[in-house]
C-alpha cells in the first residue's frame, strides 16, 4: 500500500513539474518555422524521458497542462485537437518506459533505434492523421493547411525527440547504477 501512495505522489509531483517545464519551454524556447501557428518545439525533445522515468499517466498529462497553459497565454484559447493529440504522444511515449527501462542505468543502441521508430510511427499518427483530421471535423480548416501544419509538426517533433530526448534519455541512464554492477564487500 505505501509503494503505490508513493508512486501516486510521484506521478503528482513529475505531472506538475513536467507541466511547468513543458509550459516555458513551449512559450519561451519555441522557433517559428514560417508555416502559420508551426513551431520547432524543444518540449517535444523532453518528453520522452519525462514518460521513461515516471510513465505515460505523468507525461500525459505533463504535457496536455503544459500544452494547454501554452495555447491560453499566446492565443487566448486552447486549440483542442492539437492539446489533445499532444498528451496522447505523451502518453505512448510513457508506455515505452517499461521497454526502455533506463532506471537500470543501460540503455543499449538496440533500445535507443527501437524508441526512435516508435516515436516516429507515434509522430506520424498523432500529427500527420489524427491533428489535421479532427481540424477538419471539428474546426472546419482546410485540409490543405492542416496536413501542411501536420506533416510539418511531424518532421519537427520526430527530429527534436530523436536528438534531444535521445540525449536526454542517455544522460539520464548513466546516472543510473547498473544492475548487478554493485559487490558486497566481505
Amino acid at each position: 500500500m505505501k509503494n503505490k501512495e508513493n508512486n501516486s505522489i510521484k506521478t503528482v509531483v513529475a505531472t506538475g513539474i513536467g507541466a511547468a517545464i513543458i509550459f516555458v519551454l513551449m512559450k519561451f524556447v519555441a522557433i517559428p518555422t514560417g508555416i502559420p501557428n508551426t513551431q520547432i518545439n524543444v518540449a517535444e525533445g523532453f518528453l520522452p524521458l519525462l514518460g521513461a522515468i515516471y510513465g505515460p499517466i505523468a507525461a500525459g498529462l505533463a504535457i496536455f497542462i503544459g500544452h494547454t497553459l501554452n495555447d491560453f497565454v499566446t492565443y487566448g484559447s486552447p486549440w483542442w485537437t492539437w492539446v489533445i493529440t499532444d498528451g496522447l504522444v505523451g502518453l505512448a511515449f510513457g508506455l515505452a518506459k517499461r521497454k526502455l527501462d533506463i532506471k537500470s542505468g543501460v540503455l543499449s543502441r538496440g533500445k535507443l533505434i527501437w524508441f526512435n521508430i516508435y516515436q516516429i510511427i507515434v509522430n506520424f499518427v498523432a500529427w500527420v492523421l489524427l491533428a489535421p483530421t479532427g481540424d477538419i471535423i471539428i474546426y472546419h480548416e482546410p485540409a490543405k493547411k492542416v496536413f501542411l501544419q501536420g506533416i510539418t509538426t511531424w518532421i519537427i517533433n520526430s527530429l527534436s525527440v530523436a536528438v534531444i530526448g535521445t540525449i536526454l534519455l542517455v544522460l539520464y541512464a548513466k546516472t543510473r547504477t547498473k544492475r548487478g554492477s554493485l559487490k558486497k564487500e566481505r
